[in-house]
C-alpha cells in the first residue's frame, strides 16, 4: 500500500516508516507545510496515495506558544482533510493521531472510548477540536481516529520524561528534577503504537475512534527504579515545583478492548524491554557524541 505520511521526520514518523517498510508498504513523506494549502494541493495531486497517516503536529504538552497547538493540530489537519476531499482519490483509510490526553482527569479507570472527553490543557483541547472538525468530513473520507496513550522509545526528545531519565542514567548524573513522581501513565513502546496504526489502516472501521493502549500504568518512581536495576546507576529523583504542571492529569490508563476486537492482539513489549532498548541506543549516541 502506498501510504502518505505526515510528520515523517518526527519521533513516531521515523519508527512508523521503518515498521511499515518492513511490512512491505511504500511510505511517502509529505513535504508541504500543512498551513500552505496551495503547496498541499500540488504535492498531494502528484502523489495519489492509497492511504494517509497523519502524525504531524505539536505533541509536547508544555509547548510555549498556546496558539501554535490550534494553528497546527486543528487548522493544519483541516487543510489536509479538505485537500484530500478535493483530490477525490479512492483512499482506503485516513488515520488521524489524536491523544488520550483528551480524556483529562476522570474517575473512570481504565478509560474506554465512551468516556466523555474533558481536556485540561491546550494540547489536549486542540486534539479534541481536531477530532470534532474531522467528524464533519467523515461522510467524504474513510477517517479512523487513534487516541494513543503515553508511549516512548529511542529518538524521542528529552523534553519528554522517559528520554530525560534515560539521558541522566547514561551520563551517570546523581540526581534529577521532575514534576509529580506519583502520576500514573502507560509508558508503551513506540513499536506497539506503530503496529496498531498499520493494522487500523487495514482493519479499523471508518468513523470510529480507538484507544491505542495496553492498560498497564507506572509511576515515575517505578520507572526510576527499573532504570536503576537495568543500568546499575541509581539517582535521586527530586520534585521541582517549577516542573509540576497546573491541571496535571493524575492517572491515564486505557481500556484496549475495542482496539483488540478490531485488529487483534498486538505485539507487546514490557517496560523493561523498552527501557533496555532506549538505554542501548542512548549509550551508542553518547559514545559518538563524546568521541567527537
Amino acid at each position: 500500500m502506498n501510504i502518505l505520511l505526515t510528520g515523517a521526520n518526527g519521533f513516531t514518523g521515523r519508527h512508523f516508516t521503518t515498521i511499515a517498510a518492513k511490512a512491505g508498504h511504500v511510505i511517502t513523506p509529505l513535504d508541504a507545510n500543512l498551513l500552505d494549502v496551495p503547496a498541499l494541493e500540488m504535492e498531494i495531486s502528484k502523489l495519489k496515495p492509497e492511504a494517509v497517516v497523519h502524525l504531524a503536529g505539536i505533541s509536547f504538552v508544555g509547548h510555549v506558544y498556546d496558539r501554535a497547538f490550534y494553528d497546527v493540530n486543528l487548522f493544519g489537519t483541516l487543510n489536509l482533510l479538505d485537500v484530500l476531499i478535493r483530490s477525490a482519490f479512492p483512499l482506503k483509510r485516513v488515520l488521524l493521531a489524536s491523544s488520550a490526553n483528551v480524556y483529562g482527569n476522570c474517575e473512570a479507570s481504565p478509560i474506554n472510548e465512551t468516556q466523555t472527553p474533558s481536556p485540561v490543557n491546550h494540547y489536549a483541547m486542540s486534539k479534541l477540536a481536531m477530532e470534532h472538525i474531522a467528524r464533519t468530513r467523515f461522510p467524504q473520507l474513510p477517517v479512523v481516529v487513534a487516541r494513543p496513550f503515553n508511549y516512548t522509545g529511542p529518538g524521542q526528545t528529552s523534553s519528554f520524561v522517559i528520554p530525560k531519565l534515560v539521558m541522566h542514567v547514561i551520563r551517570k548524573i546523581p540526581k534529577i528534577e521532575l514534576g509529580n513522581l506519583h502520576v500514573e501513565r502507560e509508558f508503551n513502546d513506540v513499536r506497539m503504537v506503530c503496529d496498531a496504526y498499520l493494522r487500523l489502516l487495514e482493519l479499523g472501521t471508518p468513523g470510529e475512534t480507538y484507544n491505542v493502549c495496553s492498560g498497564t500504568t507506572y509511576t515515575l518512581h517505578q520507572v526510576v527504579e527499573r532504570l536503576a536495576c537495568l543500568s546499575g546507576h541509581s539517582m535521586d529523583a527530586l520534585v521541582s515545583p517549577a516542573l509540576v504542571r497546573p491541571n496535571e492529569i493524575h492517572q491515564l490508563c486505557g481500556d484496549p478492548k475495542k482496539l483488540q476486537c478490531a485488529i487483534g492482539t498486538l505485539t507487546s513489549w514490557n517496560l523493561e524491554d523498552t527501557l533496555a532498548w532506549m538505554l542501548a541506543e542512548a549509550s551508542l549516541a553518547e559514545s559518538s557524541r563524546t568521541a567527537r
